[in-house]
């Protein structure tokens, strides 16, 4: 029996190629999107569970409660506390800290080469306790985890950052030299993660190391928060988080005394930091973008699902003797419907098979474009997932049309009343069009939004100069040098101007602290941002002096600069009116005047309000120059920034960076929002528009006499056309109708994650209902052109 349903089921897909092939191609690329999207949400999803003990690990921080209500989520912790977690604490079984390096020199002596190989590492190193290696997960090659790391001067590679340095050299033994300064002994090596993580560290310093390279290091000291720093633990269970979080309160008086209202501890299982946008806004994602991916998927395999429901459907019509027949002879409703899911399996099955090609093919692109490792490693969830999918697909698109195509009445279909009468499925068949292109509109809706908001973003005020201002690094604080870099850079006509500073106007870095105004003995009840730079870089970044002047040259912090926002929030309308107050800040122990007012300036992404802000000269921390340049040749400008640069920095890595490039980086999440929304909404459009084309053609198939009576009695073409398209057309507003409330709901949701944002105009959703209208029409139009041009004698003659 399974033979005969395999052979009629070959046979009747072949009879109907056009059929089989539309439904193949519009299954297979649903099914590849929606695979595709797969991948990406489950590489997030899966990032650090390769850890033994993953839910037994959690991270401690510390939030700042500021008086003034605002609160200000950090992942930090003071180090001391780790130590306290592991004496105090029963219910912790292992405490580690770990300080990363924003940036690094690791100088090897690789072999034939006479002088030392430098790499400059942004990413990738820190100083870690020798607990770190007894909290997460390593498997070792070389060396012991108990004492690797246990004495000063030692560091662990991961097994591809030791081929890094040393090729296929033994690197146990060999010297790493850190900044030009400090020489450490490899005295381990460890295999790469096994999956994705946020500790993605692949050079591990001990911490023993720390006071050589921070002067101000002090294990001790509670005060001494940054953001580089992190602590974790491993409890014995993971349900004793909820009593360490209850002794915290007490725990934050006992360090903190009247600051521990401001001071608060949080403790945040391994599972939740990947998607704490609040806490880790470089490394984290938005969990809600990752379930936005998961519906965007659901849709994109529901429209495919349409499409193959709709086409089956229409078979009615087509297929009614048929089933009359079969059944006059005896076949049973039971048969039929095992007959149509065998059919669809069959298709289902071959657009399986194809949808795994679209994914082998694009992965690579694909994975290069979101900026992740999406290998295709065959695991029981990925296949189980694959299969479960198919099976899905398999049910939802093949039952209804099965049971339509079964429930045929052999009478009536034998008479051919069947062809003539009312078929329930021309109305689901309506709605499900509806449906389809509801999908569409809103995807068009939301990816108009989108690129209207990063459209916004890119062209709006900054307050500050970011185009041609690249950012070099400055090594060591030595003035003369950098003195001597100057003058010789502005000597060159490509150099508008250079500033030495810690920070660009713009940066992801939180500096900051609370001040005392004018003589009050009280830090104000709010932070402000600090912006040390010295007095070319008002000029340099083109912020606009409101009132008063600029700092003056100094080393120290002689008198302050300050924006319009920190004006008002100290009582102050007129910036005139401030100029000559005083201000206390942590960095200086007296009161020192302000000398001027800029206009605001973004100083963070969109995502956040213009905050206070203090400018003032502090030579200690400057950490880079930007260098403005006139725009007229930016390789020939860079290559002599490189060679001056070089000629006094002799034994570092240069590298640049543009203000403009690190603008973005505020945005990469809505930017690849923006990428994935394009793609995926011009997808379904792909999929609704193959389902509408087998649909029309369907219908002008039903139609062809009709059509032929027509232009004899003298229709014109273009009345045919209107004729054949006016249905569909209008499923397609109302559709429109249907999707615009959801899309300016979701979009609405959206846009309430940043501070300064577009609103959603009504051209947003006529623009998107014109686009579908033309798609709808192109594709619409494609077949009953053809129809209405059509010989009517060899319409007439067909039938």
């Amino acid at each position: 029996m399974l033979r005969s349903y395999l052979t009629i089921a070959l046979r009747n897909l072949r009879s109907q190629r056009s059929y089989t092939l539309l439904n193949s191609i519009g299954l297979s690329v649903g099914l590849a999107g929606a695979w595709l999207l797969f991948l990406f949400v489950r590489h997030h999803y899966s990032t650090d569970r390769h850890h033994a003990h993953f839910d037994r690990i959690f991270r401690v921080g510390t939030d700042l409660y500021l008086e003034d209500g605002t609160i200000e989520y950090n992942p930090e912790s003071a180090m001391p506390l780790a130590q306290v977690m592991r004496t105090e604490y029963p219910q912790v079984e292992q405490a580690a800290y770990l300080r990363t390096n924003r940036e690094i020199t690791v100088g090897v002596r690789q072999p034939g080469q006479a002088e030392p190989v430098r790499f400059l590492e942004h990413t990738g190193t820190g100083f870690v306790e020798a607990q770190w290696f007894d909290v997460l997960t390593y498997t070792w090659l070389q060396g012991d985890a108990k004492t690797a790391l246990a004495a000063p001067n030692r560091a662990v590679l991961t097994q591809s950052w030791a081929r890094k340095y040393f090729g296929d050299a033994n690197p146990m033994g060999q010297t790493v030299t850190l900044d030009n300064k400090t020489n450490a002994t490899v005295a381990g090596v460890v295999a790469d993660p096994l999956g994705p993580t946020d500790t993605d560290l692949g050079l591990f310093i001990s911490m023993g190391t720390l006071r050589q390279f921070d002067p101000e290091y002090d294990p001790t000291n509670w005060w001494q928060l940054n953001s580089t720093n992190r602590l974790y633990v491993r409890l014995r269970d993971p349900n004793g988080a909820e009593s360490i979080a209850a002794t915290f309160p007490a725990l934050s008086k006992k360090h903190y005394a009247d600051a521990a209202n401001i001071f608060r501890f949080n403790i945040q299982p391994l599972r939740d930091l990947h998607f704490d946008i609040a806490r880790d806004p470089t490394t984290a994602i938005r969990a809600s973008l990752l379930w936005s991916l998961v519906a965007i998927g659901v849709l994109l395999v529901l429209a495919a699902c349409i499409n193959f429901i709709n086409l089956a459907t229409a078979q009615v019509l087509r297929r009614g003797k048929e089933v009359g027949i079969r059944k006059t002879l005896g076949s049973t409703r039971g048969q039929l419907v095992r007959q149509f899911l065998l059919e669809t399996a069959l298709i289902v099955l071959g657009a399986g098979v194809l949808a795994g090609l679209w994914v082998v093919v694009a992965l690579p692109f694909f994975a290069n474009w979101v900026h992740v490792d999406l290998g295709l490693r065959p695991d029981v969830q990925l296949v189980g997932g694959g299969v479960g999918m198919l099976m899905a697909v398999w049910l939802l698109a093949g039952a209804y049309p099965a049971l339509v195509l079964s429930g045929v009445s052999p009478q009536r279909a034998l008479r051919g009343h069947w062809m003539r009468s009312p078929v329930r499925g021309v109305t689901v068949r309506q709605g499900l069009i509806v449906a389809q292109f509801v999908v569409c509109q809103a995807l068009l809706v939301g990816a108009l939004v989108v690129a209207h908001q990063m459209r916004f973003i890119q062209q709006a005020d900054l307050g500050f100069v970011r185009d041609n201002v690249v950012m070099v690094r400055i090594p060591d604080k030595v003035k003369s040098t950098q003195e001597a870099f100057r003058q010789r850079l502005t000597e060159y006509p490509g150099i508008a101007s250079v500033s030495f500073e810690h920070r660009s106007p713009a940066s992801n870095l939180n500096f900051g602290g609370s001040v005392k105004f004018n003589g009050n003995p009280d830090w104000t009840k709010f932070p402000v941002r600090e912006r040390l730079a010295d007095a070319h870089y008002l000029d340099n970044y083109g912020l606009k002096l409101l009132a008063g002047r600029n700092i003056q040259p100094s080393d120290s912090i002689r008198e302050y600069v300050i924006n319009e926002t920190l004006l008002h929030i100290l009582g102050f309308r007129e910036p005139q009116q401030i100029i000559g107050k005083t201000l206390q800040y942590h960095l200086s122990p007296v009161f020192l005047p302000i000398v001027g007012v800029v206009k605001d300036f973004h100083q963070k992404s969109f995502h956040e309000a213009i905050g206070p802000c203090i400018i003032a000269s502090y030579s200690n921390r400057y950490a880079q120059a930007g260098i403005r340049l006139t725009g007229t040749d930016q390789p020939a400008q860079l290559g002599r920034i490189r060679e001056i640069w070089q000629s006094l920095y002799p034994n570092e890595v240069f590298e640049y960076a543009f203000v403009n490039d690190e603008v973005a980086q505020f945005y990469e999440t809505e930017t690849l929002t923006a990428q994935l929304m394009n793609v995926f909404t011009a997808i379904a459009i792909l999929i609704c528009c193959l389902g509408l084309y087998g649909l029309v053609s369907h219908a002008v198939g039903q139609r062809t006499k009709e059509i032929g009576i027509r232009k004899v009695l003298g229709a014109s073409v273009a009345s045919i056309v209107g004729l054949l398209s006016a249905n569909f057309l209008k499923l397609v507003l109302v559709a429109l109708v249907v999707a615009s409330p959801l899309a300016w709901f979701a979009m609405s949701r959206w846009l309430q994650g940043f501070a300064y944002k577009v609103d959603i105009a009504w051209w947003m959703f006529a623009l998107a209902g014109l686009l579908a209208v033309t798609i709808a029409l192109l594709t619409v139009s494609f077949q009953t052109v053809k129809a209405a041009l059509k010989n009517p004698v060899k319409s007439l003659r067909s039938e």
